[in-house]
């Protein structure tokens, strides 16, 4: 299947109703190889009405929320790449107001802004921001680097170590009806469960489930702080309409209205309630990510 890469002609015919501005970025080339023959491969749907849209289309349908919502896999190279030419073709068609990301600490936004604007940032970037190793800095070292040298402010969205640890041991709820539904409870805590690979004791489950729900709310209070437009970068789960961070923002009274695109893999299942748009990549190689702490028990 032939890849959409979009040439400048082609996404002002796109665009044409709007008129053509600065023509975008060339959509990057596919990194991964698993699920290159899917007929969903490249494709971008907009839920709620089924339509396969081009690449300037999404960013025309994106460009005018306040709040643009990003989930990703976090160990899939095209997520990032795609993420970066969303976040250049978002600059070239508005101001954008600020960038955030769940792999941030508010313990680093002091070390983030005092790269800001530098004319040569440190040498050594990972360690000048105490970059967390959990984070590949070779798929977001990219993404950074191009917020850095952008005059918008570059947020941190995450909890801090000590306020995961004492969310831990204190588990307490973010109030609010839609994002403690008995529903989005359940969903959620079968998600925590299947993530620790089914090892979890049923009694740490619920100090589980608090972490995740006061990251969603975390990051749902920064969304709401940050200038406008913001993007938002972070796991699916965090994103979603039906289980995340949405909800927190609709418990806040957010007002305006959001928009969530998630980069999806090709034979994903993608609802209609779960975002507003899904963009498909290839996969990456199935791995057992489990089999080692199954091997500790």
């Amino acid at each position: 299947m032939r890849h959409p890469l979009l040439s400048g002609l082609s996404i002002c015919l796109a665009l044409a109703l709007g008129g053509c501005q600065a023509s975008l970025p060339p959509v990057p080339a596919w990194q991964g190889t698993e699920g290159r023959d899917n007929f969903q491969l490249g494709q971008i749907i907009e839920l709620s009405s089924g339509q396969v849209l081009s690449p300037g289309q999404l960013v025309q349908r994106l460009a005018n929320a306040p709040r643009v919502l990003v989930g990703e896999k976090h160990d899939n190279p095209d997520h990032h790449r795609l993420q970066l030419w969303l976040l250049r073709a978002l600059e070239s068609r508005r101001a954008q107001g600020s960038l955030l990301l769940e792999m941030l600490e508010p313990q680093q936004q002091a070390l983030v802004d005092a790269q800001k604007g530098k004319a040569s940032p440190a040498a050594d970037l990972p360690k000048a921001l105490a970059w967390q190793p959990g984070w590949d800095w070779t798929l977001y070292g990219p993404i950074v680097r191009e917020a850095l040298g952008q005059p918008y402010p570059l947020l941190a969205a995450n909890l801090s170590p000590d306020e995961i640890r004492q969310a831990y041991r204190q588990p307490a709820t973010p109030p609010g009806d839609r994002s403690n539904a008995p529903a989005v409870v359940q969903a959620l805590l079968a998600q925590v469960r299947a993530g620790h690979c089914n090892l979890l004791p049923e009694s740490q489950l619920p100090a589980m489930l608090a972490v995740q729900q006061q990251r969603d709310r975390r990051i749902a209070e920064r969304l709401l702080a940050a200038p406008q437009p913001a993007l938002l970068l972070t796991g699916s789960y965090h994103a979603r309409k039906d289980l995340g961070v949405p909800l927190h923002l609709a418990d806040l009274d957010a007002k305006s209205e959001d928009k969530v695109l998630l980069l999806a893999e090709v034979g994903e299942t993608v609802e209609p309630a779960m975002a507003d748009f899904v963009w498909y990549t290839p996969a990456t190689p199935e791995q057992d990510y489990c089999a080692q702490l199954r091997k500790g028990h």
